[in-house]
């Protein structure tokens, strides 16, 4: 596993709970990732395992009743959980950024689209250039950063507003300014849900070409495996809170070891292949505010031990870049 020296994000033993009247909700217990330069990442999971979370907590936009009570984020060698506020806003939209869900929800509806890109430009860019305004150059690298993302007629298109677009254009209007000050890492959290089939594949292949060829890293954040097999070089399997297994992507896919992996493969439909009924994972996510002990995967595996009920299984390496945490494993 990477040190947080040699890694372009090393994130170690995060732990983000949230105070409710009903008790601590354990919604991160002991997350450890680490995203290299230059590759794309994914991280998947069912809805409710953390993935999100796990996002929101390295840009450190966790609200009350959420915390982060322990544990280091370190980003171009430095701990992001030392760092100010005013600091983080440095970092946010410059050097980290992200793309959500449902672009509607985060794109302002009283301004247009040209607008709340130039927003991210003017706050972390210098539009100084002998020859040319400020407002010129601005108008400049919005229709440039709409062209990189092919937005069709970009110069009319600054002028709408988001109810004006399709859902695809505004997913491509959120990556236009998630790489408009060109960061070191791009978050993608379900950026392809709302679509469908065919814009999703076009939004897929936009963001690998842009993380290429702007020499970005990527997280991308799925409950698709199909989406993870089409974008990604490393995967991290996450599940109520813990990261159970993780690989470079075609050890992940030949050789899953966490029976929780398995179950989500199996559970994937396969062209071709005359299958009357696929496997599911019985049982349902336990309730985090009281989590199962020792492995929390334990009520819902097949493979249950004594021990999976009493000890948290330790995060073993078995192969090169290849890390799983389940008892049934040896060094």
């Amino acid at each position: 596993m990477a040190t947080k020296n040699s890694a372009l994000l090393s994130v170690r033993n995060l732990h983000t709970y949230f105070y409710t009247y009903s008790g601590v909700i354990k919604a991160l217990d002991g997350v450890n990732l680490d995203i290299y330069k230059n590759e794309i990442v994914g991280l998947v999971g069912e809805t409710g395992c953390g993935k999100s979370l796990t996002a929101l907590s390295i840009l450190r936009l966790v609200d009350s009743p959420g915390k982060i009570v322990e544990g280091e984020i370190w980003f171009k060698g430095e701990n992001l959980l030392q760092k100010s506020e005013q600091e983080m806003r440095k970092i946010r939209g410059k050097n980290i950024t992200m793309v959500f869900q449902d672009p509607t929800t985060y794109l302002n509806p009283v301004y247009t689209l040209g607008t709340q890109i130039s927003e991210a430009i003017e706050l972390h860019q210098d539009l100084g250039e002998e020859g040319k305004s400020p407002k010129d150059l601005l108008k400049e690298n919005v229709i440039d950063v709409l062209k990189l993302v092919r937005m069709p007629d970009p110069e009319r298109i600054i002028k709408r507003y988001p109810h004006e677009l399709s859902t695809g254009m505004r997913q491509r209007a959120m990556i236009a300014m998630m790489i408009s000050c060109n960061p070191d890492l791009l978050i993608a959290d379900e950026a392809t849900t709302a679509l469908d089939v065919t814009t999703q594949a076009q939004i897929l292949e936009l963001l690998t070409e842009l993380t290429k060829r702007l020499s970005n890293s990527a997280l991308i954040i799925t409950h698709d495996l199909g989406i993870i097999a089409e974008t990604c070089q490393r995967v991290y399997v996450m599940y109520a809170g813990n990261v159970v297994e993780s690989a470079e992507k075609n050890e992940l896919f030949d050789n899953p070891l966490h029976p929780y992996t398995s179950g989500l493969l199996k559970a994937v439909p396969i062209p071709y292949h005359d299958v009357k009924r696929l496997e599911t994972i019985s049982g349902f996510v336990p309730d985090l505010i009281f989590p199962p002990p020792g492995c929390r995967f334990h009520p819902r595996c097949s493979h249950t031990m004594p021990i999976c009920k009493e000890k948290k299984p330790s995060n073993i390496k078995v192969g090169p870049g290849h890390y799983v945490s389940c008892h049934l494993i040896k060094e």
